[in-house]
């Protein structure tokens, strides 16, 4: 997550998606729908590299305490890569659309961090709420994209770093899978 095949991984991924987004963008021109690009949030637009690197790189047991205190802490830094997509996307005009797997509990230590990282004007920032607990990401991401497309918005793309962030039903125009060597999420 530190190394140089992961920033190339990473920046290939955004080229390409900044590349479709171009294009996209000048074919819905005149629809009715908002133009969105959804982002996920942790290793998407936030690295966590730096809490890994002192937990052993996922050597030791996940311990979601300690992750929290690290979320609360708020100094994640930006994937450069996709700091410079999400500032593109938002010049073209695209409606930013955050959809995270944090809690809701976790709102203010997760817009703080975004604002430390240079994340700035987004749409709106989805977290789990407590009805949301027991879903999978999956079924969870899908239900508040339809949310998103039944407020208006037409999902062009998606970024995120697990398939949970992408598949499912509605779908983006077109989805964007970013590295993730730490961890998988179902």
């Amino acid at each position: 997550m530190e190394g140089d095949r992961y920033a190339s991984d990473s920046a290939v991924a955004a080229a390409d998606s900044l590349a479709f987004a171009s294009e996209v963008l000048a074919a819905a021109e005149g629809a009715a729908a908002k133009p969105a690009w959804v982002f996920d949030i942790d290793e998407t637009l936030l690295s966590n590299a730096p809490y890994y690197a002192v937990n052993d790189w996922g050597l030791q047991e996940f311990n979601e305490t300690s992750f929290d205190e690290w979320v609360d802490a708020a100094k994640a830094p930006a994937l450069p890569s996709s700091l410079k997509l999400y500032n593109e996307l938002q010049g073209l005009g695209f409606h930013v659309i955050l959809l995270t797997g944090r809690s809701e509990f976790q709102r203010n230590s997760t817009e703080e961090n975004l604002l430390f990282a240079s994340y700035r004007s987004w749409e709106t920032l989805i977290l789990r709420q407590p009805s949301d607990i027991g879903k999978t990401a999956v079924q969870y991401k899908s239900e508040r994209r339809a949310a998103m497309e039944a407020e208006g918005f037409k999902i062009l793309g998606n970024s995120g770093d697990q398939w949970s962030d992408l598949i499912g039903s509605p779908m983006a125009t077109r989805s964007f899978k970013l590295p993730n060597p730490m961890y998988f999420i179902i």
